[in-house]
């Protein structure tokens, strides 16, 4: 859900490199065509999940090691990002006036508790998420306004009735957060998988130890045949980034998804040589600064838009391109796709003005025509993860102090950062999407 206690202002948009490091134990391994059957898949993780319905939540640390236990209804195709596939979809129609959108679902495709899968699951899973029951968190509640209801006619077919036409209908509907549960078990208690885990995916749930580790196992009857190749995977909590580092560098961990900083990833890559590969690319994500509009200054959208201008966003993703997982600024749309904002018009806008001295000038005289007096201090509420919070979180009080404002920073693990986060307890916080 967007949080009822915040108003968002986009900070820095694809926030730069995703960084995936893989050991493999030898280049022949690398050289090789075919993909071979067996192993266990092991990858490092910053964090722990808040919860484990990815209805809720809103983090890596949900995606990483819960995300293989479930699937969706349309997926992004893994060889193309800008393509959508079917999942559970066997396919689709929409409508000439874009308000119905009608899916037919693969039959034969089971739980992990050995039950059929239905289209009320789907009209389940998407009921919980549009319209959630009270007391139900739901992150992407807001992305489906144009959905008027969600129909299942028979067994193997969903049907979305729409309000008004929507662009971004099958984008929304292949998010990766939007895990099918089962109809039965949402009817008897909507919180059940925020503790539990039983999808249809290509994994089984095997264990979690808090502060060790996640385990799956290959699913024998995952409903595409032949898949998954691995035997299961395991992953690693772990916050610290040198000792994540480490756990890669001596092969303890084969991944790290999320990527390190540019010194720590040049560091692995002299150490390992051809025993490692790195991929990078473009990162489809935003840290967005959100202010508690229900608290004072911040009600004021003066205040809000002086934040903002205080920014140099420019000059910032130089310098943090350099120290953590940083690199591009972006308007609304990822940079470098079909519909991004261009420079020419993202300069326009407040905060990103090529001239951070006339923007600062600009942002001290709202803050005195709302009233907030020089020296004004509150407290940014961040998010205890190494990269790229913690260094953002520095920046971003350096750039405030810059127009006359005093900010302290707050940082909570990931469970209790969001309580806070969805209870309004904080004056200005970041988020992540």
């Amino acid at each position: 859900m967007a949080y009822r206690h915040a108003s968002r202002l986009i900070l820095i948009l694809c926030l730069g490199l995703s960084l995936a490091l893989g050991v493999t134990l030898t280049s022949a391994v690398m050289a090789q065509d075919k993909p071979r059957y067996g192993g266990e898949l092991v990858f490092a993780v910053p964090a722990e999940p808040p919860s484990f319905d990815g209805h809720r939540e809103n983090t890596f640390a949900v995606i990483h090691p819960i995300s293989p236990h479930y699937s969706l209804l349309l997926r992004v195709d893994p060889e193309d990002p800008n393509k959508i596939i079917g999942d559970l979809a066997e396919s689709w129609t929409v409508s000439k006036d874009g308000l119905t959108y009608t899916f037919k679902i693969r039959k034969g495709v089971k739980f992990h508790d050995g039950s059929l899968l239905t289209a009320k699951d789907i009209k389940a899973t998407y009921d919980k998420i549009i319209f959630p029951p009270a007391g139900v968190a739901s992150e992407r509640k807001g992305a489906y306004a144009a959905v008027e209801a969600v129909e299942a006619p028979d067994d193997q077919t969903v049907r979305f009735r729409l309000k008004w036409p929507s662009a971004a209908m099958l984008s929304n509907l292949a998010s990766p957060w939007n895990y099918i549960y089962k109809a039965e078990i949402l009817a008897k208690d909507p919180h059940w998988y925020e503790k539990n885990v039983m999808g249809t995916g290509p994994f089984t749930f095997v264990e979690y130890a808090r502060g060790s580790h996640w385990v799956g196992k290959k699913n024998p009857d995952y409903w595409d045949k032949g898949r998954p190749y691995l035997d299961g995977y395991r992953a690693l909590f772990i916050r610290d980034t040198g000792a994540r580092v480490n756990a890669v560098r001596g092969e303890r961990a084969f991944i790290e998804f999320r990527s390190f900083n540019p010194a720590r990833r040049d560091d692995l890559v002299k150490a390992l040589g051809p025993r490692i590969t790195v991929q990078e690319s473009a990162w489809d994500c935003a840290l967005w600064f959100t202010p508690n509009h229900e608290k004072k200054p911040f009600d004021d959208p003066r205040v809000r838009r002086a934040l903002t201008l205080a920014l140099d966003r420019w000059e910032g993703s130089k310098v943090l391109s350099k120290i953590t997982i940083v690199k591009e600024v972006g308007g609304v749309i990822v940079p470098g796709t079909p519909f991004a904002t261009p420079e020419a018009e993202l300069v326009k806008l407040a905060g990103y003005w090529k001239d951070p001295e006339a923007s600062r000038k600009e942002a001290r005289r709202l803050l005195r025509e709302a009233g907030v007096p020089d020296g004004f201090s509150f407290t940014f509420l961040n998010r205890a993860i190494p990269e790229p919070y913690e260094p953002l979180g520095i920046w971003l009080l350096d750039q405030w102090r810059k127009v006359g404002l005093t900010v302290q920073q707050k940082t909570l693990e990931t469970g209790p950062f969001y309580q806070d986060l969805r209870g309004g307890n904080f004056e200005a916080s970041i988020h992540f999407q």
